[in-house]
């Protein structure tokens, strides 16, 4: 990625996102390193415009027509391309003057995207974890062919990439996800089944956007990390596991096979990641504070209950069953969280429509970008008709 000091330009899909902004304001802090040239939101104009007025992108995205036509009227002042839907989401991935794409959109949708920004060869910053696990065999595929360089931004995923960065594989014994348990890890199992939204979404560690706030109360978002760990590290799946770990400090583990164990520690925050996907192989001054372990206190870890979270021990059999159950687990996931945040369906609804939908699916190969959409759209469709059905 050239010199330590050489400036590398970016661009961050999903910019008004929890991620997208994050990136942007380190971006900021680090303004001689890095510098925007494309950014892609989803209908967030008002956001996007006053990012376009700071950062001087070349090439913007949102997600429909009428949005981009309004933000044409606010920009006419600036030299910037405005493109919209799919193929503009994109066309920002794979804008040639890009050195760095951060892949920030939430859900499949992102999918389309990262694929564009890892056929450009560049570096992929990937905080789309959706993508992998629905596609992760494409994505290694496309990458080996292109050159492209992915480097994971989740905080866990980060935490095992820096663990294993001198380390050969065949020494590893097995890579562990922490967890925080979420807002009902204390609660009985019988008690958390009709929480409300807001319960769910108030999450004790970290401030997320909703969707990733729902997975984390059912921990559907750990299932979803091992399975994107297994194509991020090329794991077998019994070299993966999680454990929970509330005080969200230790990242990840890594046991070698000589008893060692490698941790990655941190403060809580996702710039921590992001910024260094965006400095590896160097690291540079953050604008945060120093993690002050005697103020932390403790650190504390258990192992997770299946029983009381089925939807991990779910992903735990997705890692070994072929593309689609993982694909049609990730749709149907996105479909009932969607539904209960639309306060449609109860709370405990999300993992049992999950579970029925993702096992009543049939076994089938998947090969191409239009396998995986066509299989998600089908899933979801499936979700809706029973939520019809039920309700």
């Amino acid at each position: 990625m050239g010199s330590r000091d050489s400036m590398k330009n970016i661009a961050v899909l999903g910019s008004t996102g929890s991620i997208g902004r994050s990136t942007l304001e380190i971006i900021s802090h680090l303004k001689d390193s890095f510098q925007v040239v494309g950014l892609s939101a989803g209908r967030n104009k008002e956001l996007l415009y006053k990012q376009i007025n700071y950062f001087e992108p070349e090439i913007v995205s949102l997600s429909h027509e009428k949005d981009a036509d309004e933000l044409k009227k606010m920009t006419f002042s600036h030299k910037v391309k405005i493109r919209y839907g799919q193929e503009g989401a994109e066309e920002v991935a794979g804008y040639s003057k890009n050195d760095i794409i951060i892949s920030a959109i939430t859900g499949i949708k992102g999918l389309r995207p990262t694929i564009a920004a890892v056929r450009s060869g560049k570096r992929v910053g990937l905080a789309n974890k959706e993508s992998m696990v629905a596609a992760g065999a494409l994505i290694n595929k496309e990458a080996s062919k292109s050159g492209a360089e992915i480097i994971p931004v989740d905080s866990e995923h980060s935490g095992v990439f820096q663990c294993l960065h001198k380390e050969n594989l065949q020494d590893v014994n097995k890579v562990i996800l922490t967890a925080s348990g979420g807002p009902f890890f204390h609660l009985d199992q019988r008690d958390i089944k009709n929480q409300s939204v807001e319960d769910a979404l108030n999450h004790p560690r970290w401030s997320m956007g909703k969707k990733i706030s729902i997975d984390s109360a059912t921990m559907m978002n750990k299932g979803l990390e091992l399975i994107e760990a297994k194509w991020l590290f090329n794991l077998p799946p019994e070299k993966l596991d999680a454990l929970i770990h509330p005080q969200s400090i230790v990242h990840s583990l890594v046991e070698m096979r000589d008893g060692s164990v490698l941790a990655q520690l941190s403060l809580t925050d996702m710039k921590i990641p992001i910024q260094f996907a965006l400095t590896y192989p160097y690291r540079k001054e953050s604008a945060l504070p120093s993690l002050n372990l005697s103020e932390v206190g403790s650190l504390d870890f258990y192992e997770a209950d299946l029983n009381k979270f089925p939807l991990l021990r779910l992903a735990f059999k997705a890692l070994r069953k072929e593309q689609y159950f993982s694909i049609a687990f990730n749709a149907s996931n996105e479909s009932a969280v969607n539904a209960f945040l639309k306060r449609e369906i109860h709370f405990s609804d999300i993992w049992e429509l999950v579970i029925e939908v993702t096992e009543e699916t049939n076994k089938m190969e998947v090969k191409t970008v239009e396998d995986i959409l066509n299989l998600d759209q089908e899933t979801r469709e499936k979700i809706r008709d029973k939520i019809r059905r039920r309700y």
